[in-house]
């Protein structure tokens, strides 16, 4: 039986009609994911609730809009939601993905990834974002831990934060993985993406963050530019300058995620 320690529901528990809780997987700061059964469609799925001590309307809407914007998505390189339920508690429902986070891979790897390889992965993450910005969303949470790679297929995962282009909250995301004007808290647009997306390869590429030492309330990209990746790896010259392009500081430096994604395509070919 799964541990009821801080409100866990138990192995075998029905977490909204016709899914049964198979385990528990991580506790956010807001929401709980659990590994779970669906009757229906019988096969594994993931579910995503608020947490029994974080109950409250604010937390309740964004995974609604999380589902809401995911049901309206189809893309081979995006997380796919199968259902959302409101009552009697909120649960989102998604695709059991197999393989391994790109920060697992990165960094379990006893060697470093090929270049070719991260331009690839690029290249997907590219093509899932530009569908996304499509429909009129950005991610604002790219990073490691929420591109899913199997057999070389990139799948982007956790759209909590997304929201339209504008004004964010200070520091709203990972603080390692902030664009400046999100660690700021001024306007984001498309280009905030291209700098996270950015943040993600420079890391598959030399096996470190951008801005290790980024905490909450301190955001040392706001200030200055990353390292780069020239400075860790050596990698094609076209490489280095479209990653160093996408962590630059000014939006309007970086490319953008098409722009990006046919640099990145070109690497593959070469």
């Amino acid at each position: 039986m799964i541990s009821t320690v801080n409100g866990y529901l138990h192995e075998g528990e029905l977490l909204a009609s016709g899914y049964e809780v198979l385990g528990h997987l991580a506790r956010g700061q807001a929401l709980d994911v659990y590994d779970a059964w669906s009757l229906d469609r019988d096969c594994r799925c993931v579910a995503k609730l608020v947490r029994p001590d974080r109950q409250g309307p604010r937390v309740r809407r964004r995974l609604v809009r999380e589902g809401e914007l995911l049901l309206e998505l189809s893309h081979p390189h995006i997380v796919r939601a199968y259902e959302l339920r409101r009552r009697p508690r909120t649960v989102l429902i998604l695709e059991t993905l197999g393989g391994q986070t790109a920060e697992h891979m990165i960094h379990s790897a006893s060697r470093r990834l090929a270049i070719a390889d991260v331009a690839h992965l690029g290249v997907q993450v590219c093509s899932a974002i530009g569908y996304l910005h499509g429909h009129g969303f950005l991610h604002l949470d790219l990073k490691p831990s929420n591109v899913i790679v199997q057999d070389g297929q990139a799948r982007v995962i956790d759209l909590s934060l997304a929201r339209r282009a504008g004004p964010v909250p200070r520091g709203m995301g990972s603080p390692p993985y902030l664009a400046p004007e999100q660690a700021r808290g001024a306007r984001t647009d498309a280009a905030t993406d291209v700098w996270g997306i950015g943040a993600v390869l420079y890391e598959a590429a030399t096996g470190m963050r951008p801005f290790p030492e980024a905490r909450q309330r301190t955001y040392p990209q706001a200030a200055r530019r990353a390292p780069s990746v020239a400075a860790s790896r050596r990698a094609p010259a076209d490489f280095t300058r479209v990653i160093d392009a996408c962590l630059a500081p000014v939006q309007s430096d970086r490319p953008t995620v098409g722009q990006l994604a046919d640099e990145l395509d070109a690497v593959v070919g070469d």
